[in-house]
């Protein structure tokens, strides 16, 4: 399924000499005291004049101080002020920030650490001692700078870079071929990878933002996932940072955010289904309205339709709430607005049809390829499925990455060659729909092959969803491979079953509601747990391993 090609030529452009950073120069020059972003809860803020003077002054330290154009940097600092103009002062000078999720768990962040061979660390003091005891995976780093004060390891200040940095700078002249990240997944589904963005790709991706959601200079963001709130910035809008950790956006404090929402009129939100769920609820109980707002954009695991159907008397009937589907590695591929989803589709879904996640967005070509473990190393047209097909989501885009840093095998098992560009193999299962939109089926790893057939966790569990009792189920398999037993496991809406009876009566509702339709009707298994593990970037995928290696235990 090939995206609407009108913007071929903006995207020949953009692959000339760019620099993901000059953004916020652009910014400046059009509106230089217009607030770039503001702190209510510390009564701070900066204006694209002097967020433009301490990315400058920031790049130049940076380069005196012995860093290359090139070099890759560890950044770990919290998401706030010094980040953001970290980040595009790394971009600004030509070097490469590396940026991994301290939630993914000590080991596998170190090991990250080590994979991606800093050359030096911009962190708080915090992370300085990590280094300093764990330092045999942080051999690489020649270079240490503190944000914050510099204790027993030595290195400079941000403070002292500053100092030694100009507000006379000039943007690096990057290609667009050039790396401008690496951007760690969350690992919610295998090992983290680093994905390896150029400034091209980025410089394509703010653009389609800006196209196919109407994002507008002036505007006010609220900030409740980093990376977005970067992409916002750069595009001009007014990045309101509220008093959240946002590796627990399901945790949030709804009343917090909706005042916030309220006294700044925010115009804009990024959020994961689990914040807005936490959001929608509060409102319900407590009569509140998000009415300011004007564009929501829910995403990083499926959205149901139940957590739209609480929006429909909390906001504006002009406010558009989108749903765009993607992944680290091509984001977005497609997008859906509320309105589209709660009609045909959503009734489709109930029905065990999988989430529509849309038609692709302009620019991406989307296929659907026969379910394979193994590597597929060049493109053929004939790898595709019948439309209607049920097989494995591969993508191709101008702002697809390319590879894996440092991560052959991945790269050979999720990259295809077509040419001279890549295709994407996503790890997701779906379909192409009659007319033209894609469905979403779950992840690829998280299949359950019986021996007879196959299940897919998004219709399966989007049945269960629908019993009062259920607040979200996971389907997982047990035994051997090829031939695995499906069991569900529920999460309850409110308490667990206590008793014996309670738990034989909600088992028996449930498998009678699975023996109503032929997608279900292999699950005989059903087990109960309290409280879901789930990721840290957006508390909203489950981790299925986990659960299966659990489910094991007690079958």
């Amino acid at each position: 399924m090939q995206g609407d090609s009108s913007s071929d030529q903006r995207s020949s452009e953009l692959m000339k000499s760019c620099n993901i950073g000059a953004m916020i120069d652009e910014a400046a020059d059009v509106a230089p005291e217009s607030l770039a972003l503001q702190v209510p809860a510390k009564n701070i803020s900066l204006s694209f004049r002097e967020l433009r003077t301490a990315c400058d002054e920031i790049a130049s330290g940076l380069l005196k101080a012995g860093l290359k154009r090139g070099d890759r940097v560890l950044l770990m600092v919290p998401f706030g002020m010094d980040f953001i103009s970290l980040t595009f002062a790394l971009f600004k000078a030509g070097l490469v920030p590396v940026l991994i999720d301290p939630g993914m768990g000590r080991q596998h962040m170190l090991q990250c650490i080590a994979e991606s061979q800093p050359t030096a660390m911009i962190a708080i003091p915090l992370a300085h001692a990590v280094k300093t005891f764990r330092s045999r995976f942080f051999k690489s780093v020649r270079i240490a700078i503190t944000v914050g004060r510099c204790w027993f390891w030595g290195g400079k200040t941000l403070e002292q870079i500053k100092k030694m940095g100009s507000s006379a700078f000039e943007v690096a002249d990057t290609q667009a071929e050039d790396t401008a990240a690496i951007l760690f997944t969350s690992g919610s589904t295998g090992p983290p990878k680093g994905v390896l963005y150029t400034h091209g790709a980025f410089r394509q991706q703010t653009e389609i933002l800006k196209s196919l959601y109407k994002i507008q200079p002036g505007e006010k963001d609220l900030v409740t996932f980093p990376l977005f709130g970067l992409f916002g910035i750069g595009l001009g809008m007014t990045a309101i940072i509220p008093e959240m950790d946002f590796t627990r956006p399901a945790k949030v404090d709804p009343e917090a955010l909706c005042a916030l929402i309220e006294k700044h009129k925010i115009s804009s939100a990024f959020g994961s289904p689990a914040l807005w769920n936490t959001v929608t609820r509060y409102c319900e109980r407590q009569n509140r309205n998000l009415k300011s707002l004007r564009r929501i954009l829910i995403a990083g695991a499926p959205v149901p339709g139940t957590l739209l159907q609480r929006f429909e008397k909390l906001v504006d009937p002009a406010c558009q709430i989108h749903t765009p589907y993607g992944a680290t590695e091509s984001l977005p591929v497609a997008s859906f607005e509320r309105r589209e989803i709660l009609g045909e589709a959503w009734e489709l879904s109930q029905q065990g049809m999988g989430t529509c996640v849309g038609n692709p967005v302009p620019g991406v070509e989307v296929s659907i390829i026969k379910i394979t473990d193994d590597l597929i190393a060049s493109w053929s047209e004939n790898l595709k499925l019948p439309q209607g097909g049920v097989g494995e989501i591969v993508v191709k885009s101008p702002w697809t990455t390319r590879q894996y840093f440092n991560r052959e095998t991945a790269n050979r098992l999720a990259k295809i060659a077509d040419g001279e560009s890549i295709r994407h193999r996503m790890g997701d299962i779906g379909r192409i729909d009659e007319r033209g939109r894609l469905w979403f089926y779950g992840r690829k790893s998280h299949r359950v092959e019986t021996g007879t057939q196959t299940l897919f966790t998004i219709p399966c569990e989007t049945l269960f969803n629908q019993h009062p009792y259920v607040r979200r189920s996971a389907l997982v398999g047990v035994g051997p491979e090829g031939r695995k037993t499906p069991v569900i496991i529920i999460e309850p809406e409110n308490e667990m079953p206590c008793t014996t009876n309670e738990r034989d009566h909600w088992i028996a509702e449930l498998l009678t509601l699975a023996r109503r339709s032929p997608i279900t009707q292999p699950i005989e298994r059903v087990l109960f747990y309290p409280d879901f593990p789930v990721d840290v970037r957006h508390n909203a995928k489950i981790f299925r391993e986990k659960l299966a290696k659990w489910a094991e235990q007690q079958i």
